[in-house]
């Protein structure tokens, strides 16, 4: 799951259906086979292109062009040729410029071309010393596209109670799964194979060339990280300073990360937003105690199973999987605390709610999942490392996660069942170790839904002389996030080049309290 953004409770069921997988990673084996040999010289008629920059839309000076890639970069003459969308935020300052500060986004099926300009709005100091530049991904956005099926066939995929174990209900999730498997295969063909991250570095290497640098620093929020990683495991004489925010373990695989994340989705939800929502009951009046106020949504959620709730003029209706799907978007960023609890008051008292208030749900629970977001990220996720193809055993590990850490666990086998479908993947394995590259600043939660602590940890090794910056909060995505420590730490690595001495520990942006009270 893992698209790197700060969540709206507008995002809903998009951000929200998204969670278990994320964002926002792609997870190189921690044991590699023999070495797989690497690609073949890249052909002239690539590395000679010229990017025709323009604006990327009316005001502003972000810049935006087009490159040529190869299908495959193992076999640059065979299929036809992909499209990647390029942007480019020139340094404010060429006095001052020391690089490129290469960006990408998280997801997988997150679109990084747009963001240069919001990086350097709120870093302008970065915005002064280098050029920013970022892209679509392979598969997503501007850039060639995968297609599995459309909005309208996938609305539906989420639906329902996934705590819901009965052999009807597992069977619909796995007929779900293998529909859109199926879907793919129709409307992609082969190009489902070559939507991975370590054809993505190798467009990304491209990129730096037609740029005309020699090396390039890099900074990625979650997926992102994983996609750092390679790079600089691929290309280490092509990197200078790495920040990765809010990390995938990048010694694992993506079937252990996405085991991983009801525990901590569920973490997030029990000892940060629950307490808050005790705290300030006389707001929202949803329980005097963590406990009560678990209780209070399970007996909610429970009445939605029953009587799932229409919502956008009956176009939607909020039925326990969308609930969940909101609150698991919400957990992203604690600023969004105030907006889910109010939704939960009113969701209590919906009889009496007012014009105003349903406007609001309707807006935060009616959004539609995106077919394009999913056909992009389980391209990726199913393809990077192995999976287990028994769709029993992921039924059985999906029942025992529902039961344990029910917020995100229960959905766990309508991603899991997608992977153990998918064509065999024979992309190369890297293993990881951070040998001959420079030290890499790494920034993590503690609380972090999506990218859970432990596996930063296990990546932090892996990545040997590596700085880790522990943020004592729960959001996702720390860099530009109210924290002076951690701020402080990136400018000064990107920009100086100082790195901590050793791994340090920063406070978090603090909780808010809701509108009007201080």
């Amino acid at each position: 799951m893992f698209e790197f953004r700060k969540s709206r409770l507008t995002r809903s069921v998009v951000t929200g259906a998204m969670a278990t997988a994320i964002a926002a990673a792609v997870l190189p084996a921690a044991t590699a086979a023999a070495k797989t040999p690497g690609p073949p010289p890249v052909p002239e008629r690539y590395t000679t292109q010229k990017l025709a920059w323009q604006p990327c839309g009316p005001g502003g000076s972000l810049e935006c062009a087009q490159m040529k890639v190869p299908r495959d970069w193992y076999h640059p003459g065979t299929g036809e040729d992909l499209t990647i969308a390029v942007s480019r935020q020139r340094a404010s300052d060429p006095a001052r410029r020391r690089g490129v500060l290469m960006m990408a986004a998280g997801g997988p099926g997150g679109q990084g071309l747009l963001r240069p300009a919001n990086l350097v709005k709120r870093s302008p100091s970065i915005g002064a010393a280098y050029d920013v530049v970022s892209f679509d991904q392979r598969g997503v956005g501007q850039s060639s596209r995968v297609r599995c099926e459309t909005d309208a066939e996938f609305q539906g995929y989420f639906d329902g109670d996934s705590r819901d174990r009965s052999p009807a209900a597992v069977q619909r999730e796995l007929d779900n799964a293998r529909k859109f498997v199926d879907s793919c295969r129709a409307r992609s063909g082969d190009l489902m194979n070559y939507i991975t991250t370590d054809q993505t570095v190798h467009d990304m290497d491209l990129y730096r060339t037609l740029l005309g640098e020699k090396k390039v620093s890099y900074y990625g929020p979650s997926y992102a990280t994983v996609i750092g990683t390679y790079y600089a495991t691929e290309f280490p004489q092509r990197v200078e300073r790495v920040v990765l925010d809010s990390n995938i373990d990048a010694a694992g695989t993506w079937a252990e990360f996405e085991e991983g994340q009801p525990l901590s989705f569920q973490r997030r939800f029990e000892q940060d937003f629950l307490p808050w929502l005790a705290k300030y009951d006389d707001t929202y009046h949803y329980g005097r105690t963590a406990a009560e106020a678990k209780a209070k949504y399970e007996k909610l959620r429970g009445a939605l199973r029953d009587h799932p709730l229409p919502i956008v003029g009956g176009k939607a209706v909020i039925d326990p999987n969308r609930l969940d799907s909101v609150v698991i978007s919400v957990m992203y960023n604690g600023s969004n605390f105030p907006a889910l609890a109010k939704s939960l008051a009113v969701l209590d008292h919906w009889d009496q709610a007012t014009a105003e208030e349903r406007a609001m749900i309707d807006k935060g629970f009616g959004q539609p999942a995106n077919a394009d977001f999913f056909a992009e990220f389980f391209s990726v996720t199913c393809s990077d490392t192995p999976w287990d193809r028994d769709t029993g055993q992921w039924a059985k590990r999906a029942a025992k996660d529902a039961a344990k850490y029910p917020l995100a666990g229960a959905r766990e086998l309508t991603y899991t069942a997608v992977c153990a479908n998918w064509p065999e993947s024979k992309v190369p394995r890297t293993k990881i170790t951070g040998k001959g590259l420079p030290p890499i600043l790494m920034l993590n939660g503690r609380h972090d839904p999506a990218t859970h602590y432990e596996g930063a940890q296990r990546s932090h090794r892996a990545l040997r002389g590596s700085r880790l910056v522990t943020v004592d909060g729960g959001d996702h995505g720390q860099y530009q996030d109210g924290s002076a420590c951690v701020d402080s730490a990136v400018n000064g690595y990107l920009l100086e080049g100082k790195l901590p001495a050793h791994d340090i520990t920063c406070e978090g942006a603090p909780l808010p309290a809701p509108a009007g009270q201080g």
